[in-house]
């Protein structure tokens, strides 16, 4: 890479108890397609197991694939994991079937947006670069 400026790096993890991971594997095709560094960590991760892989890999965003209906039980021990791990500044984005009265519980939590089925994709790797550029203060590489 010819740039200095540091390519966003996402987590792309599916919590809890899911075993279909097509949304997921569509969402980080196209954040890969929009020029950042994407890890999909595979299905039926726990909160532990995505937050030590965004800490080992720098990451600067986690986003989290859910569509078992565990979203509020479960996300709040990221949010609570990202705290004592210092990595708050990490952007985190939930996406999947989310009741429209959940998302923001969800907000309130600590998530930064919450993605449905049918967000546009463009939409969603935009919403990235930016709270990434407002959470962590980086300088992103252009793609275009």
């Amino acid at each position: 890479m010819m740039s200095s400026e540091k390519r966003i790096k996402v987590i792309v993890a599916k919590l809890g108890l899911d075993g279909h991971d097509r949304g997921a594997k569509v969402i980080a095709r196209a954040l890969k397609d929009a020029g950042m560094e994407v890890v999909y960590t595979g299905l039926r991760q726990t909160p532990e197991q995505i937050v030590k892989a965004a800490i080992q890999e720098d990451a600067d965003v986690i986003g989290i694939s859910i569509l078992s209906g565990a979203h509020l039980e479960l996300i709040p021990h990221i949010t609570k994991l990202m705290k004592e791990n210092h990595i708050d500044d990490v952007v985190l984005v939930v996406g999947g079937v989310i009741p429209p009265q959940d998302i923001q519980t969800l907000k309130n939590m600590g998530v930064d947006h919450v993605f449905i089925p049918g967000s546009n994709l463009k939409e969603i790797s935009e919403f990235i670069k930016e709270a990434v550029t407002k959470k962590r203060g980086q300088k992103l590489e252009r793609t275009s």
